[in-house]
């Protein structure tokens, strides 16, 4: 299939928050219950690492990165969100938006970046690991779900080469 990996923008935010929406559906991809309005998620993610999988006009997946502070200490460490829409997956759009949002979060100044992922979601954990993401650590019931039951997630971080961290 043939398909480009492009910066995302506005007129992409309802194909986007369909397929978020999905995601959160599924029950392991976000501890997020429903789609935030564009202007929160526009607040809440980098403006130059947000990325589509684009035919043509239709938005096949997303990525972004959130910065994981606002403290200057910390201004080049991002968590990574990644989605796909179900009829995609398998076909490399995954691997293909991270190995660009990677890219992308290098050219702006981004020197780590992490993921939070639930140990169900096994193909999150597997393309990220792909990319040299480690993990770190299981965070044990870390978040709470609307239902009440308690979630782990797994930490991963990947160090970039390219920013002169040894």
């Amino acid at each position: 299939m043939k398909y480009i990996i492009d910066n995302m923008n506005f007129e992409d935010w309802e194909q986007v928050k369909e397929i978020y929406l999905e995601g959160i559906k599924t029950g392991n991809a976000t501890f997020e219950t429903e789609v935030p309005s564009w202007q929160e998620w526009n607040k809440a993610h980098a403006s130059k690492c947000r990325l589509v999988a684009r035919k043509r006009n239709k938005v096949l997946g997303w990525a972004a990165l959130s910065p994981v502070s606002n403290r200057c200490v910390y201004s080049g460490i991002g968590e990574v969100s990644i989605y796909v829409k179900s009829e995609y997956r398998e076909e490399g759009i995954g691997t293909n938006l991270l190995k660009r949002l990677i890219e992308t979060s290098e050219k702006n100044g981004f020197w780590t970046l992490q993921a939070s992922i639930f140990p169900e979601n096994k193909s999150s954990l597997s393309l990220h690991k792909k990319f040299g993401f480690r993990e770190v650590g299981i965070r044990k019931k870390i978040g709470r779900m609307k239902k009440g039951n308690w979630r782990d997630v797994i930490l991963l971080e990947r160090r970039s080469n390219k920013i002169g961290i040894d």
